[in-house]
C-alpha cells in the first residue's frame, strides 16, 4: 500500500472520530443548562416563599401583640346632664350717652377776668364759671339808668301839666316813649352783662378747663365740658326679627369691660319706629341710673335684654362640648359588658345641637338626655369607643376669664 493511501485513510478515521465526539457532547450540555435553570427556579421559589411566610408571620405576631396589649382605661371627669330653667336674653353691643352733656361756651366775645371753677369739679345749676370783662357795659348801664330817671321826671311833669290842662298830650306821649326806650336799653345792657358771666346750665361734673385768665374768647369758643352723670342712656340695635320680643319698660342688664363681673340695671325707654334699610336693624334706647357715677358717656356696653325664662332645658357644663367645623359633639359614658363579661365603661362620641351659652353652661337641644353622664375633662386622649374610668374628685372648675400671657 502506498504512502498516499495510508495518509488518506488516517485522515478519514480522524474525521469520523471527531464527528462522533461532537455528537455526544451537545446533549450533555443541554441537560446541564436545564438542570441549572431548574435549580435557580427552585431557589427563587424557596426565597420568595420564605419572604412571604416571614411577612405573614410578622403581621400575625404584631396583631397578636396589640390584641393582647390593650391600653389601660383613660381617667376622665364626668358631669350629669340636668334639666334646668334657663334665663333667656337678647344680646347686643351698645354705647353709653349722657342725658345732658354740653360744651360750655360764651355767647359774646370778651377777655377773661376771673375763673370760678377747677377742672373736674361738681357744680350746681347757675353756678358762675367764667367772668368776661364787662366794665364798658357796666358804665353804659349807669348812664342809661341816669337817663331813665330823667325820662321819668319829664314824664311826671308832662302828666301834671296835662292834668291841669296846661300841656299837650303829645308831650306826654313823647316823654313816655323816651322812658320806654331808655328802659329797653337798660335791659339790653343788663343782658349783655349777664352773658359775660358764664354760668353752669345744669347740675353736673365739669371736664378739663380749656381757658386761662386774660385769654380773649370769641363767641362759641370752648371753655369746659359739663356732663350730668346721674342718668345715662344706652343706645343699641337689634335685628328686626326681635321686634315682637321687646317693648318699652322691658328690663335691661348692662355690663362694661371696665367693670368685669358687675351688672347695671336699665330699662328700655324708646324703640325707634323705623327699621334701618341698610342693616334691617331696630334702634333701641334704654335709661339707667348711674348712682355711683362710675359709668361714663362713650363707653361700650354689653347689653342683655331680659326675656321670659325657658323651663325644662337640658344643660351640660361648657367644657363638655367639642366645637368643630364638622359639628358639635360630646362624649357620653356608656356601660357595656367587657371581654371578661364584667361591665366596662366606654366613651361614645355623640353629635349634639347646642343652644345658648351662659354661666359656664350650654343648652343641649338634641343629642343628650337628662341623667346621662358627659365627659367634661380628659377628652383630648379619647376616641370613639375608648375605655374610660371615672376619676375620683370633682371636675376642675371652668375659669371665669381666660388667662392672658
Amino acid at each position: 500500500m502506498s504512502t498516499d493511501t495510508q495518509t488518506s485513510t488516517t485522515v478519514g478515521h480522524d474525521a469520523v472520530r471527531r464527528e462522533g465526539a461532537h455528537g455526544e457532547r451537545r446533549p450533555v450540555r443541554r441537560r446541564s443548562t436545564v438542570l441549572r435553570l431548574i435549580i435557580v427556579a427552585v431557589l427563587m421559589a424557596l426565597l420568595l416563599g420564605g419572604l412571604w411566610w416571614f411577612n405573614e408571620f410578622r403581621n400575625r405576631m404584631i396583631a397578636d401583640f396589640f390584641a393582647g396589649n390593650k391600653p389601660p382605661p383613660t381617667p376622665v371627669a364626668v358631669a350629669e346632664a340636668t334639666l334646668e330653667t334657663v334665663p333667656k336674653f337678647l344680646t347686643a353691643i351698645g354705647t353709653l350717652e349722657a342725658v345732658r352733656q354740653v360744651t360750655v361756651s360764651p355767647e359774646v366775645a370778651g377777655r377773661i377776668t376771673q375763673i370760678f371753677f377747677e377742672s373736674g369739679a361738681a357744680v350746681k345749676a347757675g353756678a358762675p364759671l367764667v367772668q368776661l370783662n364787662d366794665q364798658t357795659e357796666q358804665a353804659d348801664l349807669l348812664a342809661q339808668r341816669a337817663q331813665a330817671r330823667l325820662a321819668e321826671l319829664n314824664l311826671e311833669r308832662s302828666l301834671s301839666l296835662r292834668r291841669n290842662q296846661a300841656g299837650p298830650q303829645t308831650t306826654v306821649d313823647q316823654n313816655r316813649a323816651e322812658l320806654d326806650e331808655v328802659n329797653a336799653n337798660i335791659k339790653r345792657t343788663e343782658s349783655t352783662i349777664a352773658q359775660k358771666l358764664i354760668r353752669a346750665p345744669f347740675d353736673g361734673n365739669l371736664g378739663i378747663r380749656q381757658v386761662n385768665v386774660g385769654q380773649y374768647l370769641t363767641a362759641g369758643a370752648t371753655v369746659v365740658t359739663l356732663t350730668d352723670l346721674s342718668t345715662l342712656l344706652v343706645n343699641f340695635t337689634l335685628p328686626e326679627q326681635s321686634r315682637e320680643r321687646i317693648h318699652v319698660g322691658q328690663e335691661l342688664r348692662i355690663a362694661s369691660d371696665a367693670f368685669p363681673g358687675r351688672s347695671f340695671p336699665a330699662t328700655i325707654t324708646t324703640i325707634e319706629p323705623q327699621v334701618s334699610e341698610d342693616t334691617r336693624a331696630i334702634k333701641v334706647q334704654g335709661t339707667l341710673e348711674n348712682r355711683d357715677r362710675v359709668l361714663l358717656p362713650g363707653m361700650f356696653a354689653n347689653v342683655q335684654v331680659v326675656l321670659p325664662p325657658e323651663t325644662g332645658v337640658v344643660v351640660v357644663p361648657e367644657t363638655a362640648v367639642d366645637y368643630t367645623l364638622y359639628g358639635d359633639s360630646v362624649f357620653v359614658v356608656r356601660e357595656k359588658p367587657g371581654s371578661d363579661g364584667k361591665p366596662a365603661l366606654t366613651a361614645e362620641r355623640v353629635p349634639v345641637t347646642a343652644g345658648d351659652r351662659g354661666a359656664n353652661r350650654v343648652e343641649i337641644r338634641r343629642g343628650v338626655k337628662p341623667g346621662e353622664r358627659v365627659i367634661v375633662s380628659g377628652q383630648l386622649k379619647l376616641s370613639n369607643g375608648a375605655a374610660v374610668t371615672i376619676a375620683e374628685g370633682a371636675a376642675p372648675p371652668t375659669p371665669e376669664r381666660i388667662p392672658v400671657n
